[in-house]
C-alpha cells in the first residue's frame, strides 16, 4: 500500500515543505504562534533538530517525486516552501525572548502532533490494518482540515471550556467531598477520573444520537467512511467544545487534583486516535476491558443495529451499565462506515460546519 500509491513521495514533500515553512514562522513569531502551555514541553534545541530534519527530508524525498514523475507540480511546492524556510532562517533562525500573551495559537501544537502521529500510525496502519486502503484515502483532505483546526485552536477552545465549567463547578462543589478526592494516590485518582469522565462521556454521546439538534452536529463524526488514525479528528467544533466542557465538569466538581487531570486529558488524547485506527490486532479478554478499534469501529458501523451501540471511549464496562454494549464475539469487524444515508451529509469542512444551522427543511435533506 505505501510502495504503490504514487502520490506518497509528492504529498510527503508537499507536507514537510509546508510545516518547515510554519516551523520557521513559528521562530519569528513566537507569542502569536506558539501555546504557551506546550512551549514548556518541548526545547528550542528540539525544535530546531526537528525543523532541520524536515527540510533535508522535504529536498530529498521531493528530489525522488520529481525525478520519478509523480505529481512534479506538487513535489516542487513542497520544494519551495522549504527553500523559503531556508531563506527565512531555516534551523539557525535567531529568536528572540518570549514574551506572555492572553492568547495564542498552537501552530506548534499542530505540526509536532501530526508528524509523531503519522510516524507512529502509518507504519502501524500499514502493517497491522484490518481493511487495506490507501494512506491518502478518501476524505483525508477533510480530516486534516479539522486536525489543524482542533490543535490551532486549542487555547482558545481550553479558554472557552474553563469558562464555561469552572463557575457551575464552583458553585455546585462539596467541600468535603473534593478533600477526600484529593487525598486518594494519584493512580486511583487517575482511575476514578478515567470512569467518571467516560460516563459522562458515554452519556453525553448517547444524547447525541438521540437528539436531533445534537445529530446535526455529531454527524459530521459520523460521516467518515474510512476510519483510522486521522479520522477521529472530524469533529464539529461547537461538539468539541460541549464535550470537553461536560467531561471536565464533574472532574472539576469533584475536587480531583491537576496531576490526575492532565494525566486523563493524555489517556483521552490518546485512546481517542487509537480507537479510530485502522489496526486489526485481536487481544481477546482485553477487548471487554479497554476500548480498543475493533470496540469503537462498530458504534461507527453502517448498519442499523449498532446505531445506538458502544459509546464508551475508554471501558466497555460504562456500556454495560448503560445497556448498550455489542460486540460479535466472532471476531468480526464492520463491512462499511458511514452515516445509514450517504448523501446526507454534504463534503468538505466548511459544509459541514454550516450544515447544524440550516435549519429543519435543509437539514432533512442531509441528514435522515
Amino acid at each position: 500500500m505505501l510502495a504503490t500509491d504514487r502520490r506518497l513521495l509528492p504529498h510527503t514533500a508537499c507536507w514537510f515543505g509546508a510545516l518547515s515553512l510554519l516551523a520557521v514562522l513559528c521562530f519569528h513569531f513566537p507569542e502569536l504562534l506558539t501555546s504557551q502551555e506546550f512551549r514548556t514541553v518541548y526545547t528550542s534545541h528540539f525544535a530546531r533538530g526537528l525543523l532541520l530534519l524536515g527540510l533535508v527530508s522535504t529536498f530529498v524525498v521531493g528530489t525522488l517525486a520529481v525525478l520519478a514523475g509523480q505529481h512534479r507540480r506538487l513535489a516542487i511546492v513542497g520544494l519551495v516552501a522549504a527553500g523559503v524556510a531556508l531563506l527565512l532562517g531555516g534551523p539557525d533562525v535567531p529568536m528572540d525572548p518570549i514574551e506572555a500573551t492572553p492568547y495564542s495559537l498552537g501552530v506548534d501544537w499542530f505540526i509536532l502532533s501530526l508528524v509523531f502521529s503519522a510516524l507512529v500510525f502509518i507504519p502501524l496502519e500499514h502493517y497491522l490494518a484490518h481493511r487495506q486502503h490507501p494512506v491518502l484515502r478518501t476524505g483525508w483532505r477533510t480530516d486534516v482540515c479539522y486536525f489543524f483546526l482542533s490543535h490551532v485552536l486549542v487555547q482558545l477552545i481550553l479558554i472557552v471550556v474553563t469558562a464555561s465549567t469552572t463557575t457551575v463547578a464552583s458553585a455546585i462543589a462539596i467541600d468535603q467531598v473534593q478533600s477526600r478526592v484529593v487525598d486518594l494516590p494519584l493512580w486511583v485518582q487517575v482511575l476514578v477520573a478515567v470512569f467518571v469522565a467516560d460516563l459522562a462521556q458515554a452519556v453525553l454521546h448517547r444524547t447525541y444520537h438521540r437528539t436531533r439538534t445534537l445529530w446535526r452536529f455529531h454527524a459530521v463524526h459520523h460521516s467518515s467512511r474510512d476510519l483510522d488514525w486521522l479520522a477521529g479528528s472530524r469533529v464539529h467544533l461547537a461538539e468539541t467544545v460541549l464535550t470537553r466542557s461536560i467531561v471536565l465538569l464533574p472532574l472539576m466538581v469533584l475536587g480531583f487534583s491537576t496531576p490526575a487531570v492532565n494525566a486523563y486529558v493524555i489517556i483521552v488524547g490518546l485512546q481517542a486516535v487509537v480507537a479510530h485506527a485502522n489496526i486489526g490486532v485481536r487481544l481477546g479478554w482485553l477487548e471487554y476491558l479497554v476500548v480498543l478499534p475493533r470496540y469503537h469501529h462498530w458504534h461507527h458501523a453502517r448498519h442499523v443495529d449498532y446505531w445506538d451501540r458502544n459509546y464508551a471511549i475508554h471501558l466497555p464496562v460504562v456500556d454495560m451499565l448503560m445497556g448498550s454494549f455489542r460486540l460479535p464475539r466472532d471476531g468480526s469487524w464492520p463491512q462499511e462506515y458511514g452515516v445509514l444515508t450517504l448523501e446526507t451529509v454534504p463534503r468538505g469542512v466548511l459544509a459541514q460546519h454550516l450544515m447544524p444551522f440550516r435549519g429543519d427543511r435543509e437539514y432533512d435533506s442531509f441528514v435522515a
